[in-house]
């Protein structure tokens, strides 16, 4: 019986192996790798993606035989885009390890420009797009693609239009802007006439022209010019004081109980507008206080003022004490 060493080397043994490895069986241990990934030599790579080309040369060349029945034809155009799947992934992984990008491949256009239909996604070759739905499948696309390019010639006759179409030439000789001024005049003494036949008033009266703006009240002040002269502070203090008396006055005539609480209001805020320096904003505030709490009697002129803020030197001194607060509780405990 002759050994496996000496099987190996026999003529049919040999054609066997030459067969199998141009159908792309090859042996058990020589395999394509089902993953891509687990290829980490780039020569090993090259050599997988160049035995799926010559595998998806033998199934386009197949189905293209007219002895297959449909069902053999969907498995044959199956097989084809797993191969190209397959091939897309080693071609990944072929640049993932340095080497050429074969996927370089640009989109196919029409005449129009436009994506060629099926060039993406699941694709059908040879006899495959004679089967009974996928012939649909394409004319229902050329048929959308014959409305979608009739509705584009029909539009674009209006586009690319200059401005002439959309009427910005028409007040450039000044016949329409006359055409509407003697419009609008029309139909202002006709509307003129119509008011004064409701009014029973005399149409004989001449019909006034129609107000229009005058380029001197829409124009302007100069900026360099001599501005309006300032009302004084004392005239606004004089107003101001002169509205307090006679808000007292009104309180005196209205209750004796609420004028004895304004007058005890206004020597508060006098006394105490003697420790605090004399502002106009100050004054102003103080005054409407003193003129609120006339009326609330459960409030005073100092409750109704704005609040005091802090200076600049107390801020810096209640922050200075708490980072001093802080070091000392820090070193030496609380």
């Amino acid at each position: 019986m002759a050994r496996n060493e000496e099987k190996a080397q026999s003529m049919l043994y040999r054609f066997r192996e030459a067969q199998a490895a141009e159908l792309g069986l090859g042996t058990r241990a020589d395999r394509r790798p089902k993953m891509a990934s687990a290829c980490k030599s780039l020569r090993e790579c090259e050599r997988w993606r160049g035995e799926i080309l010559r595998e998806l040369s033998r199934k386009v060349s197949k189905i293209q035989d007219a002895g297959l029945t449909d069902y053999e034809v969907r498995d044959v155009n199956d097989d084809i885009n797993k191969l190209m799947r397959e091939k897309r992934h080693w071609e990944n992984q072929i640049i993932a390890l340095g080497g050429a990008n074969y996927r370089r491949n640009v989109a196919m256009l029409d005449d129009d420009g436009k994506e060629v239909p099926g060039t993406k996604g699941y694709k059908y070759f040879g006899r495959a797009k004679d089967l009974p739905g996928v012939r649909e499948l394409f004319q229902s696309k050329k048929q959308e693609e014959e409305e979608e390019n009739q509705a584009l010639a029909f539009y674009k006759k209006f586009t690319n239009q200059g401005p002439a179409y959309f009427g910005d030439l028409d007040e450039v000789d000044g016949k329409l802007l006359e055409y509407e001024r003697q419009a609008e005049e029309e139909e202002w003494r006709d509307e003129y006439t119509n008011v004064r036949e409701t009014l029973n008033l005399p149409l004989d009266d001449p019909i006034p022209p129609i107000p229009r703006g005058s380029s001197a009240s829409s124009s302007p002040l100069p900026s360099n010019g001599p501005s309006p002269p300032q009302p004084p502070v004392n005239a606004k203090r004089k107003a101001q004081e002169e509205d307090v008396e006679m808000d007292t006055v009104n309180v005196e005539a209205a209750a004796p109980d609420q004028a004895k609480r304004l007058r005890k209001a206004e020597s508060d805020g006098a006394a105490k507008a003697d420790v605090i320096p004399s502002s106009g904003g100050a004054d102003s505030m103080r005054t409407h206080a003193n003129a609120a709490a006339a009326y609330l009697g459960f409030l005073s002129p100092e409750d109704l003022m704005p609040p005091t803020l802090p200076t600049r030197e107390e801020m810096e001194g209640v922050l200075l004490a708490l980072r001093k607060q802080a070091l000392v509780e820090e070193y030496f405990g609380e």
